[in-house]
């Protein structure tokens, strides 16, 4: 059976770490670097490196601070911000990244993400939806959860998906650092309307929600958080050996 992954999540701004509630009020957490090393020593699957400011300042991904975080990392990197071009994709690539996450720049141009998944192939190119309900409906917003596009995210992420996405990350802007668990039916939605792993982000608040989603919807594939592991609330370890004992697959 294939394990369940856990991710942690860095949200860099001004080459900085923060976290806030419902992708506002954000806080100065830790050094990118020094956060990403840790994490690659204390059991992470994966990594996720979000430069969160650069769709919306319309500005290229840092990549000074990307190309060192790469170099202390030694699990799988996903990175996203700014990605625009193919050659976004190629300049991530080269800084070390074995992923890269679209996620505006796929809504200001549907087709980049058939273009890059042609030439570095569906396992690279890794869709990010940031996600709300707005009257009733799942919606996908913009530039870091600021703008409204106005289309209906289950559609978009199957769109996507066809167009070459190998893997979906479901923010839910709803419940981000709310702490109250997973959007479930979120989740649960675009679980069914896909078939590439679906990795759940937004809302884990303690090890019982990752229980709780994974138990709930075997279908996702991983659990991604941020400052439950930042704040050191929850360890990965502790978590990990949590799931195990619950007959939840995980890499120990």
């Amino acid at each position: 059976m294939i394990t369940k992954r856990i991710i942690p999540c860095l949200d860099v701004k001004d080459g900085r770490v923060v976290k806030g509630v419902n992708f506002q009020d954000l806080n100065d957490v830790s050094s990118p670097v020094e956060l990403a090393a840790y994490y690659s020593r204390c059991g992470a699957d994966e990594l996720v490196f979000y430069d969160i400011t650069a769709s919306a300042e319309g500005r290229r991904l840092f990549t000074d601070i990307l190309t060192e975080t790469a170099r202390r990392v030694f699990i799988p990197l996903t990175v996203g911000g700014g990605i625009n071009t193919v050659e976004d994709f190629d300049r991530v690539l080269k800084c070390g990244a074995d992923k890269v996450s679209v996620n505006s720049g796929a809504i200001r141009n549907p087709g980049l993400i058939y273009e890059a998944a042609k030439r570095y192939g569906d396992q690279c190119v890794v869709l990010s939806v940031d996600v709300k309900r707005v009257d009733g409906q799942f919606r996908v917003f913009a530039r870091g959860g600021r703008d409204d596009t106005g289309m209906e995210a289950i559609q978009w992420i199957r769109r996507c998906v066809d167009n070459g996405a190998g893997e979906v990350v479901v923010n839910s802007i709803d419940t981000d650092g709310v702490k109250g668990g997973f959007d479930l039916p979120m989740l649960q939605a675009v679980c069914e309307a896909v078939n590439v792993p679906v990795i759940a982000s937004g809302g884990a608040g303690g090890v019982q929600d990752f229980l709780t989603l994974f138990h709930t919807l075997p279908k996702v594939d991983a659990g991604l958080a941020a400052s439950i592991f930042h704040f050191g609330e929850v360890a990965i370890k502790d978590l990990k050996a949590a799931m195990a004992a619950d007959g939840i697959p995980t890499r120990l």
